[in-house]
């Protein structure tokens, strides 16, 4: 018998904790996957920022330091789209946790 290790995903356990606390209807399970969504590309989007500094940091290290390398690690055009995109996922992050404090604030439906 072997045992199967299951991951933990706090942003799913997040989510899950948030839909506990909003009432059982159809909008708030909507709100929940696009909540979800929007949180999951805007950490992807992070990640290609992050990775983008850190190649830039790395360009500059002593073996790999070169005016080439430093032309080639600058070009932005990715980063400033996924710049672009985190703009946008704040924007509707902002929106649909203020509609999920709404669903919040309503009282229970029996």
């Amino acid at each position: 018998m072997t045992l199967r290790r299951v991951s933990v995903d706090p942003l799913r356990q997040s989510i899950e904790h948030l839909g506990e606390r909003l009432p059982r209807r159809a909008d708030a399970t909507v709100l929940l996957d696009f909540l979800e969504d929007d949180l999951r590309e805007g950490l992807d989007a992070l990640g290609d920022v992050e990775s983008h500094f850190t190649e830039l940091i790395a360009a500059l290290r002593p073996g790999t330091l070169s005016p080439r390398t430093l032309v080639d690690v600058s070009d932005e055009a990715l980063v400033l789209k996924r710049l672009a995109l985190l703009e946008d996922v704040v924007l509707r992050l902002r929106r649909r946790m203020s509609q999920a404090a709404g669903m919040m604030r309503q009282p229970p439906t029996t």
